[in-house]
């Protein structure tokens, strides 16, 4: 009877421990896919949101407004410009902004904004959008003549 006992409670202990690491691996899992949620909003959308967009991690694109760039080695501040509203952003991240980041490309700021009314970015994307598009009067290289026919 003893020994009965003694293997419930051995039991019981493994049931418990096992539902403890379930609860804090299942709540380590939410809190770490809330904490990298990132919401896209316009700079309309984002002026508009009041309170609630200080308090959010945000992705805002637009485009860079020319003559705004000032670089201090790998931080940036520019003003993007997205349908006739502007938004000044502090790019401070790991890494320098990429090359294609320049006057009139599209930009993609992820960070937060500032109660300065700053957004302050941790993460940039950038894409020149002629960058990747034939000339006008340019001919098909031999590459593209061979994709295409494989399509």
């Amino acid at each position: 009877m003893n020994s009965s006992i003694h293997n419930r409670l051995g039991s019981m202990k493994i049931i418990i421990a096992s539902v403890i690491i379930l609860a804090t691996v299942l709540y380590l899992a939410i809190t770490g896919i809330q904490s990298n949620k990132s919401y896209y909003v316009t700079i309309s959308e984002l002026q508009a949101m009041g309170g609630k967009a200080y308090t959010r991690h945000l992705r805002v694109a637009g485009n860079v407004q020319p003559g705004t760039i000032e670089r201090m080695g790998t931080n940036a501040t520019f003003t993007l410009l997205e349908q006739g509203q502007t938004l000044r952003v502090n790019y401070q991240g790991m890494e320098p902004p990429p090359d294609t980041f320049k006057d009139d490309s599209q930009a993609l700021a992820i960070g937060t904004l500032g109660r300065d009314g700053v957004f302050h970015a941790t993460q940039l994307q950038a894409k020149c959008a002629s960058k990747y598009a034939p000339a006008p009067d340019a001919k098909p290289t031999a590459t593209a003549a061979a994709v295409s026919a494989v399509r």
